[in-house]
């Protein structure tokens, strides 16, 4: 018997409307799991758009007040796709209520406000998953068995990179993303703390780190109404509060090292994320870009050893709920469809599934990390 679950999605910007998306696709690529998404309530502030979501998606109502979201009985799960800023007072609100979390990343603005939420969490017995959706990719779930294998040796170092141009026209609005008090550390916690996340999910936990930080457009024009997504603006100048570029140096407790970079104004760059990771034996390379496929060198050659083209299949993470056959692409918003999934079936089977609040945490961890240290200039010890 398939039950329904009651889920409301506050904040419909871009993100919003891919959780939405997500849930309507999960029965068509997982029509086992055992209970079924029903779209009960949708809450935003910007007046109308709540109901252009209900008329498009099929909500049962709509609200402006992310309150009455944590009131309504017939919600059982929240996706949480409103702003950092108000990640920590929703997020506890919510699992307060006894509501189910999937909330997106950073959450919140430093590790305290991720760890308030994952304590909230845990007190309220509510299940979570948090939006790391590179680490969903087939291609990166292969990677990692591969290395845990041994496949390429002993992982001496890993370089994780985020470079994007969202942020790079000089006109671009001063929305809150790069206000401190709202947006919180700028590209550290937009892009960044995936690369964290990558970074731990791959090679394991991260011992200290030291960071440099730069704002490279220091003045953007404040818009003039409600914003989506990276607009452009032509009105007064204000400040840029936090970081366009972050360049970390890791060591890992396994003794590995590495190298984090992450970029918002990279011209002539568009999602160019990935990781290049070297060991005694050989070497693994994947590019967003180019999501279902690795770069592999394994073998006993050392020198001169040549790095073959793999193709993730269904055998790989989740690809067979998606493709039949290797070579077959997937894209960006299927990672989100299998992040609903694993929230789904942590909440049917009462066990976690995928990334977590306690990963949220570690993340957040790493970018405060990053922020002491480039105050400091120093090397800083992460500490969880």
């Amino acid at each position: 018997m398939v039950d329904t679950l009651g889920v409301a999605v506050i904040g419909f910007g871009w993100m919003g409307r891919v959780h939405t998306q997500a849930y309507a696709r999960v029965p068509h690529h997982y029509p086992q799991l055992p209970l079924r998404p029903e779209l009960v309530t949708v809450a935003e502030d910007v007046p109308g758009r709540a109901e252009e979501a209900a008329a498009q998606f099929g909500f049962a109502s709509t609200t402006r007040d992310w309150r009455e979201v944590a009131a309504d009985p017939r919600v059982q799960a929240v996706s949480i796709t409103a702003p950092n800023f108000l990640h920590r007072e929703i997020g506890v609100a919510m699992a307060e209520a006894g509501k189910h979390i999937w909330i997106e990343k950073p959450v919140g603005l430093t590790g305290e406000d991720a760890r308030a939420v994952a304590d909230a969490a845990a007190r309220a017995g509510v299940r979570s998953a948090v939006g790391f959706n590179y680490r969903n990719a087939p291609a990166v779930e292969s990677a990692r068995a591969l290395i845990g294998a041994g496949e390429i040796g002993a992982v001496t170092h890993i370089r994780v990179r985020l470079f994007s141009d969202y942020a790079a026209h000089p006109q671009g609005a001063l929305t809150w993303r790069f206000e401190r008090e709202r947006g919180g550390s700028g590209v550290l916690g937009d892009l960044a703390s995936h690369g964290a996340d990558l970074a731990r999910f791959l090679l394991g936990d991260i011992a200290s780190l030291t960071a440099d930080t730069a704002i490279f457009v220091p003045e953007r024009a404040r818009p003039t109404g409600a914003t989506a997504g990276h607009t452009l603006a032509t009105g007064e100048l204000g400040p840029v509060e936090n970081e366009d570029y972050v360049n970390c140096l890791l060591r890992f407790t396994s003794g590995a090292r590495g190298v984090l970079e992450a970029c918002r104004v990279s011209v002539g760059e568009q999602n160019n994320y990935g990781f290049e990771v070297h060991g005694t034996k050989g070497a693994v390379f994947w590019d967003f870009r180019r999501m279902g496929e690795l770069g592999l060198s394994r073998g006993t050659g050392y020198q001169d050893q040549p790095v073959s083209t793999v193709y993730v299949g269904p055998g790989d993470g989740e690809f067979g709920a998606f493709q039949p056959g290797a070579a077959n692409a997937m894209g960006y918003d299927d990672l989100k469809v299998v992040e609903a999934h694993r929230f789904l079936r942590s909440v049917s089977e009462d066990r976690p599934y995928g990334a977590t609040l306690q990963d949220a945490v570690h993340s957040a961890v790493v970018l405060d990390a990053m922020s002491r240290s480039a105050q400091s200039g120093s090397w800083v010890e992460v500490s969880v």
